[in-house]
């Protein structure tokens, strides 16, 4: 937590961008550049889109499963391990710029080859990876493509520039995971999306999006920085391959939004909607205090006699391993963590 005279002042960048479609190690070096250009804007912090390296699987959303199953093999094989060379070259670029970054990743497990995780990764700058965040529920058609990760990630982390937290698209919707981060203290939330034209016809999904960040911020007295990719014409090209018609399923407008939002649920400063660039704005956490005196949802402003959530942050293991006579009966198997590590809120 923040020492009470240690309030930082500092500029965030929001990227609004799209990947080199399915190549890892050159989207990690784009968003090597794009920290860079930030860095050099004066940004201390700078976040990404959602599974940023090294694409988002459109074709869940305009293909059938069976189809979709041959582009599904070439995401896994271009996705990267954590840790493992793509991420180093952004963490290579937090290190010389002296920024943190939080950027989004198709994670592969370590023990299977059909298994990925739709994971945000906080790294910090000296360069290394501080923690991760595994995507709880993938939405909808992502069911498709990824597996849920667990409350172990739920976490929030004491940074340089304040308590920094983060989920991933529609995560932003579930009041009790952004429960969870308020409640560990976050001041400064990291919102990820895509870009997602093939939503139903009368949804404006970069409203949506600016919706979301402005009810958190609103509701924890937070800043949140919203990062949404955008769709390049490569990656139409390659969709089209899909569906003759993909160009007219995902050239929608009003489909990405960028912005960073004040405590007060406002927008501060000129957000983006739908084209590639890079959004700014002044971080002020002395900003957050005035609007808790007023509703303070994880403090004074709440009835913990009434109201308890309990989160299981407890690391789920595909297996626990043991030799024998190591477990005897009714004891805690290995590599799971004890009671204890449940966090009570």
């Amino acid at each position: 937590m923040l020492p009470d005279k240690d309030f930082p002042i500092f500029t965030a960048a929001a990227v609004q961008a799209s990947p080199v479609f399915l190549d890892a190690e050159r989207t990690a070096q784009k968003a090597a550049s794009l920290v860079a250009e930030a860095a050099g804007n004066g940004a201390r912090l700078v976040v990404f889109p959602e599974v940023f390296i090294p694409a988002y699987p459109y074709w869940s959303w305009i293909t059938d499963p069976l189809t979709g199953s041959t582009w599904f093999e070439r995401l896994v094989r271009a996705s990267v391990f954590l840790p493992g060379p793509e991420i180093e070259i952004v963490c290579a670029a937090a290190a010389a710029t002296n920024a943190y970054v939080v950027i989004g990743v198709n994670e592969r497990s370590a023990v299977s080859l059909g298994t990925l995780y739709n994971t945000l990764v906080f790294i910090g700058p000296n360069g290394k990876i501080i923690g991760k965040h595994r995507k709880l529920v993938p939405t909808w058609a992502e069911k498709l493509t990824w597996a849920g990760g667990d409350g172990s990630s739920l976490k929030v982390y004491d940074t340089e520039i304040g308590p920094l937290g983060g989920l991933a698209c529609g995560e932003n919707t579930n009041t009790l995971a952004r429960f969870t981060l308020l409640a560990q203290g976050e001041l400064i939330h990291a919102a990820s999306y895509i870009s997602l034209p093939v939503a139903p016809p009368d949804y404006d999904m970069a409203e949506a999006i600016k919706l979301r960040g402005q009810s958190h911020s609103f509701e924890g007295k937070v800043f949140t920085i919203v990062s949404t990719s955008t769709i390049s014409e490569q990656i139409i090209r390659e969709m089209e391959k899909v569906r003759p018609d993909a160009r007219a399923l995902l050239e929608r407008k009003s489909s990405a939004f960028s912005g960073i939002i004040g405590p007060d649920g406002r927008v501060l400063g000129d957000p983006l909607i739908d084209d590639e660039g890079i959004v700014y704005a002044e971080i002020d956490l002395r900003r957050c205090i005035q609007p808790k005196q007023m509703h303070d949802i994880v403090g004074h402003y709440n009835r913990f006699d009434v109201f308890q959530l309990h989160v299981n942050q407890t690391p789920l293991p595909p297996v626990a391993l043991c030799s024998r006579g190591e477990a005897a009966e009714g004891s805690e198997p290995p590599q799971q963590q004890p009671a204890s590590e449940t966090l009570h809120l």
